[in-house]
């Protein structure tokens, strides 16, 4: 994403930066899928450059001519049919939110709009703030698309007090997982969660290029961290709306916790996410005694953000 928080946007094409996502894209997609995992036949004595598909093969599998494709992977997106997206999503076996992604690509390969000049600030509904505070027994957040923790209830900040142990508001996840030293520890299955976090960055990204938060936050990550730099350029994406997460809390110690993800329909770019216990278990039990723990620690709520309000930049 070199060069697309350009504040200016002058002597450009803003579609470029769009077409370069295609490409790479559509590339690192095409390495990872092997003629014989594509049913194409492999001849004992060709020597091929490429340990994935090559262009004219996608083509063949997608039934289209392989000088349309070529166009395509460079970024020529005008008029792609519904058809061709799902010949090609079937040739390179991309699964729904790879799929979501390219068409994400090809839209903004379309667009005209210039970039925006200022961040939008997100904020909490109050009504939403009031369903997050009535789930007293559970773990709640509304998180916006790039990680940050727009809004949590009290057991929310109890369960989250490494990430928010940060001074800068709003806290983000993805810059807890790769820039502050204790989240190795915070998180135990921290690679999965880390490669987790960059999928739904990339995801969030083929969505709109030009949003200044998202923009400036990859642009901080990739300048301080190395792995952040090396998953980001292996072009993943993901849907993860629902799991288990793997913690160890300095209070209360290791808990397992299932966890779901839910849109909030009015405001796009917001899901509320909850964690839950299974009863009667051992992390039941280590949330019962976070919740304690956090009714009688007044600098957990006096970190939290009011409202979950944003500060402008």
């Amino acid at each position: 994403m070199a060069g697309r928080n350009n504040p200016n946007g002058t002597n450009r094409d803003i579609r470029d930066d769009f077409r370069a996502e295609i490409r790479e894209f559509l590339g690192t997609r095409r390495a990872k899928v092997t003629p014989e995992q594509a049913g194409l036949p492999v001849y004992g004595g060709e020597r091929r450059r490429v340990t994935g598909l090559r262009r004219e093969e996608v083509a063949l599998l997608a039934g289209i001519s392989s000088e349309y494709y070529t166009r395509l992977e460079r970024g020529n997106a005008t008029g792609v049919s519904e058809s061709v997206i799902d010949g090609i999503a079937q040739a390179l076996q991309l699964d729904e939110a790879e799929r979501i992604h390219l068409l994400d690509l090809l839209r903004g390969a379309g667009t005209t709009r210039p970039p925006r000049r200022r961040p939008v600030q997100q904020r909490v509904r109050p009504a939403v703030q009031r369903v997050l505070d009535s789930m007293s027994g559970t773990p709640a957040f509304i998180l916006s698309g790039r990680g940050d923790i727009l809004a949590a209830n009290p057991l929310g900040r109890a369960l989250f007090s490494p990430v928010y142990a940060d001074p800068a508001r709003p806290p983000n996840n993805a810059r807890f997982v790769f820039l502050d030293p204790h989240a190795t520890e915070f998180f135990r299955d921290w690679d999965q969660v880390a490669g987790d976090t960059v999928a739904m960055l990339r995801a969030e990204a083929g969505r709109d290029l030009y949003d200044r938060r998202l923009t400036d936050l990859i642009g901080e990550l990739s300048t301080r961290s190395e792995e952040f730099r090396r998953r980001w350029a292996a072009h993943n994406v993901r849907m993860h709306t629902t799991g288990v997460k793997l913690l160890h809390h300095p209070v209360v110690g290791d808990l397992d916790l299932p966890f779901e993800t839910f849109p909030l329909g009015a405001d796009p770019s917001q899901v509320l996410l909850t964690y839950t216990a299974e009863p009667a278990s051992p992390t039941q039990d280590a949330l019962n005694l976070l919740a304690s723990w956090a009714a009688t620690n007044d600098d957990i709520q006096r970190s939290a953000p009011a409202n979950g309000s944003e500060p402008a930049d």
